[in-house]
């Protein structure tokens, strides 16, 4: 079964070897057809502590590390949005 790869934003980088991850996916409205944004955060590992709060990056589903850590990041999505 291939692991899950999401990308999201960078909201917190405080935890040692660990970064929160911000995912938004665009939903459409049941009943009514808008459009609507979902979010939902995930902690997911970093070895180095290289990734800073606001740079978008890509995290990939792993096995259970701690509690809360089931996905470690791969990498950034791009040098263009980190700059940003």
């Amino acid at each position: 079964m291939p692991k899950r790869v999401l990308t999201g934003t960078v909201v917190s980088d405080k935890t040692d070897k660990t970064v929160v991850v911000l995912v938004e996916r665009r939903v459409k409205h049941p009943l009514y057809g808008k459009i609507i944004k979902r979010s939902k955060k995930y902690h997911a590992h970093d070895e180095g502590n290289t990734f800073k709060e606001g740079q978008t990056v890509r995290i990939e589903e792993c096995a259970p590390i701690s509690k809360l850590k089931t996905w470690k990041v791969i990498g950034t999505v791009g040098a263009e949005t980190a700059a940003a």
